[in-house]
């Protein structure tokens, strides 16, 4: 019984780090389509997002079946019912992922305007966050879990300065108005897939200290 309980776990946690390979490719393509607007790219963001949710259904079951047959002890049980959370917060970022997939496209229709002034820091603070969720979860690293809460005070900075930066381009430039709602829902998903992964290193904290300290 306790092989098998073992073996269910592996499969758990293989399963999680799937989840986050998968999203970790959709995020890195999500980058690219909004450098090059690039609307094939932008599609099959869109397509993958429900490979994501199925397998946030999938690895949902599997918690519950452990929970309901296994019977887990403690520390066990702490890790699955974490990992219930982590899978709604990646499957979360995957949304936003597919949502600014679609401001990709509408950006493509619209004369171009030049990109705000912080997006490019803010994408790159993003995607360290993501990055170090995923590997500090893999790894049970504590160490990056712990990085991850206060990078997100640096993308929330980079939100209101690029706010600030769109809501001036258009006053000056009342023409750029839908360029520049598309780019303001842009990293409104950024900031908020910022929050998620925010989310998730405080779960792998829990996971690894048994310190439930919630934001």
């Amino acid at each position: 019984m306790r092989q098998s309980f073992i073996a269910q776990l592996e499969e758990l946690n293989n399963n999680v780090i799937k989840m986050g390979s998968i999203l970790e490719l959709s995020t890195n393509e999500m980058i690219l389509a909004l450098n090059n607007t690039d609307v094939d790219i932008a599609k099959k963001i869109i397509t993958r997002d429900d490979e994501i949710d199925l397998l946030e259904q999938h690895i949902e079951r599997e918690c519950i079946n452990i929970i309901a047959k296994q019977q887990p002890l403690a520390t066990d049980l702490r890790k699955i019912t974490s990992i219930m959370k982590i899978i709604t917060d990646i499957e979360r970022i995957a949304d936003q992922c597919s949502d600014i997939s679609e401001y990709i496209i509408k950006l493509s229709k619209l004369p171009k305007i030049n990109a705000p002034e912080y997006l490019t820091e803010m994408i790159s603070a993003m995607k360290k966050m993501v990055s170090d969720t995923i590997d500090s979860f893999v790894e049970a690293d504590l160490e990056k879990a712990s990085r991850v809460i206060p990078a997100d005070d640096e993308v929330d900075k980079y939100f209101l300065k690029i706010t600030e930066e769109l809501s001036e381009m258009m006053q000056n430039d009342p023409k750029s108005v839908p360029q520049c709602i598309c780019y303001l829902m842009i990293i409104k998903y950024l900031e908020r897939m910022a929050d998620h992964a925010t989310n998730i290193s405080e779960w792998i904290t829990f996971i690894i200290t048994g310190d439930l300290a919630l934001g």
